[in-house]
């Protein structure tokens, strides 16, 4: 799972930009299923045909795009300004080292008279080592694209940080779900969405076309076990955590009961997901044409949108294990 993990984070998939990601899963996932496509706004859709006679058809979505910046203006200095692609925490990013969609590297500084409390990403700015605007504008235009730099750093036990872990962990645990599985009884239809951290958008139109009868979501989800951090019954090493809600979307309760059934009666360790804040492609799923029952899975995960998201591989292995059984449970 390391390896794959590490080819996932290495790829390049800004929102709107995800045709380096989703060409490298579509390589690996290939031999895993009978068809592989990918639809008009970029999602990469991955479906093992079902051999049952009254099958169903059953969507697994985690996004491969990840959180990033455009370049805006670049100053007389040679310095970069920017713009966030998706939810920015200037505090994680600042003093962060970059990489250009070129190959360029540069490193994230606020500027020198900006105080602790008025740190915003317009007060940031990128220097990729340039004397002036000339020099840079030789390496870099104006709607470029870039995001921190990709890394994997194992800790103690089976805990591992590094970025992007939202959400190509998610899009790992697809790709080991489809390689574990032989012949399946329903059609699964493991998609790769684009453009979740704008907005959920890809998740939307592939659920509509493909029109699943389930639907589960594979994401991260934040944790109560850091220091200082909110009240929340998810914690690192916990197991899958098997959602109910988020502030975008109430789970399937039929949904929820039979993955906590699965989780016990197979003994993959889990645990109870309510997060107050946040979203992720459940909804757009839950809703898109006539909608659909739909859950989600999420792999705890602390310090997210930085660039040392951290989790534990015990989680993910569970996350695994029960997408598995729940595509050879029998359904409604």
């Amino acid at each position: 799972m390391t390896e794959l993990i590490k080819k996932l984070i290495k790829a390049p998939g800004i929102s709107g930009r995800e045709e380096g990601i989703s060409k490298t899963i579509a390589e690996i996932v290939a031999p895993y299923v009978d068809e592989v496509y990918s639809d008009a706004l970029g999602n990469l859709i991955a479906k093992k045909n079902g051999t049952g006679k009254d099958k169903k058809k059953l969507m697994f979505a985690a996004h491969m795009d990840e959180i990033g910046f455009i370049a805006t203006f670049i100053e007389e200095s040679g310095f970069v300004r920017f713009a966030p692609i998706g939810g920015i925490n200037p505090v994680a990013t600042a003093f962060s080292t970059v990489v250009f969609e070129s190959g360029i590297s540069g490193v994230i500084v606020p500027d020198a008279s900006t105080e602790k409390a008025e740190l915003a990403v317009d007060k940031l700015y990128v220097d990729i080592g340039a004397k002036s605007r000339k020099e840079a504008e030789k390496k870099v235009k104006i709607g470029d694209y870039f995001m921190v730099t990709p890394s994997l750093t194992r800790l103690m036990g089976k805990r591992v940080a590094g970025r992007p872990f939202d959400d190509r962990i998610g899009a790992a645990i697809l790709i080991e779900s489809a390689k574990r599985l032989d012949k399946v009884n329903d059609d699964v239809y493991f998609v790769f969405t684009v453009q979740e951290e704008v907005g959920c958008r890809g998740a939307k139109t592939a659920a509509y076309a493909i029109a699943p009868d389930y639907a589960i979501a594979l994401d991260v989800t934040g944790t109560g076990d850091a220091l200082g951090a909110k009240p929340m019954a998810v914690e690192l090493g916990g197991g899958a955590a098997i959602k109910i809600k988020d502030s975008s979307v109430i789970c399937d309760a039929g949904v929820v009961k039979m993955l906590t059934s699965l989780a016990k009666e197979k003994k993959i360790k889990h645990q109870t997901e309510i997060l107050l804040y946040g979203g992720t492609d459940t909804s757009s799923m839950q809703m898109a044409g006539a909608g659909c029952r739909a859950g989600a899975l999420s792999i705890p995960t602390r310090y997210i949108h930085s660039g040392v998201e951290t989790l534990d591989l015990g989680d993910v292995d569970a996350c695994v294990a029960l997408c598995v059984e729940f595509v050879k449970a029998d359904k409604e």
